[in-house]
């Protein structure tokens, strides 16, 4: 049996309300991430944290 990860909560909101609010907005998330315009952005994103990978190592 798996171990279960240790969640870190740092605010006075309690687990459950958190993880209930989650499960309300994670179909709109994924439904964003499927779209075109998600993954045009997602793209974009990408290649800025590459570009700004390498221009860290070059420093």
């Amino acid at each position: 049996m798996g171990r279960r990860k240790k969640l870190i909560n740092n605010t006075d909101i309690p687990q459950h309300k958190i993880e209930a609010i989650a499960c309300c907005i994670m179909p709109d998330i994924l439904a964003f991430y499927e779209s075109e315009e998600g993954q045009r952005e997602f793209a974009e994103w990408k290649k800025r944290r590459e570009a700004e990978k390498q221009e860290a190592e070059t420093e």
